[in-house]
């Protein structure tokens, strides 16, 4: 089955179905996203939390993007794959940007890349999308910047904020991104923004309005147990059941059960 393709999604406003998303960071968790039928795999800077033990997104580096890029790039076939670029490797300048997203569709066989911001960062998005580089924008709570927003917290709440991620998600689409990720806005708010544009909106925590949905795939199937957001639905408690196969694998160990017979040369 051919790839998925930016147009493809883009042309998912229309045609439907709504569009479904799921983050991986690795060769087995993409390639069983992608068997699965999912869309789009995001690489997101999310894996500096679920992976990588850092406290947030901004201190995940190009290297460690590129890398887990790479893996999830060769666990797929059908969807999608976008690279988060992170913190600092495209606010810079846009000549900066033009690189450091190049490399991950060279070095890591991304499709496209994903960019925080709204009409800030939209010059950045054209040039990007001038020079053959398909981008996907993400608006409201944008976690490389959440403490300049107050903190991890619902956005555009009043109706000077809405129009202002309005303002956002139109500059998105005239600067050329086929498709917004929208984090934590109202149901209603979301709804109206994806009425408004053009182009495709992926909602995580902004309600059933959008053109499709994202998830962190630890939080979907329980792997991340340091706090879990009230948008994430837990679809399985695989930790769970990582732990006690562990718990198990070290007792017969240490009984002296294991290898048995059957596990011996």
């Amino acid at each position: 089955m051919p790839r998925i393709t930016p147009p493809e999604i883009r042309a998912r406003k229309v045609t439907g179905p709504k569009i479904a998303v799921i983050t991986a960071y690795d060769y087995p968790t993409a390639k069983m996203a992608d068997e699965s039928g999912i869309d789009v795999v995001l690489v997101g800077d999310s894996l500096g939390m679920v992976c990588l033990g850092y406290p947030d997104t901004v201190s995940v580096t190009m290297e460690e993007m590129l890398h887990h890029t790479a893996a999830a790039s060769r666990g797929t076939q059908r969807a999608l794959v976008v690279a988060d670029m992170p913190f600092l490797s495209y606010q810079v300048s846009p000549e900066e940007a033009i690189t450091n997203a190049g490399r991950f569709l060279k070095e890591s066989r991304a499709d496209c890349v994903k960019l925080e911001g709204g009409r800030a960062i939209a010059p950045t998005v054209e040039r990007l999308v001038k020079a053959g580089i398909p981008v996907m924008g993400h608006i409201g709570l944008t976690p490389q910047t959440a403490t300049a927003l107050g903190g991890f917290k619902v956005q555009g709440r009043g109706s000077e904020e809405g129009k202002a991620l309005l303002d956002d998600a139109r500059a998105l689409e005239e600067a050329g991104a086929f498709s917004i990720v929208i984090e934590c806005v109202p149901a209603e708010l979301s709804a109206s923004i994806t009425s408004a544009i053009g182009i495709p909106t992926i909602g995580i925590g902004a309600g059933p309005g959008c053109d499709g949905q994202v998830l962190v795939i630890h939080d979907m199937v329980g792997l991340f147990d340091r706090f879990l957001p009230k948008f994430a639905k837990r679809y399985a408690e695989a930790g769970k059941l990582i732990r006690e196969a562990i718990a198990a694998y070290a007792g017969e160990v240490r009984a002296g059960t294991f290898p048995a017979k059957e596990h011996q040369f």
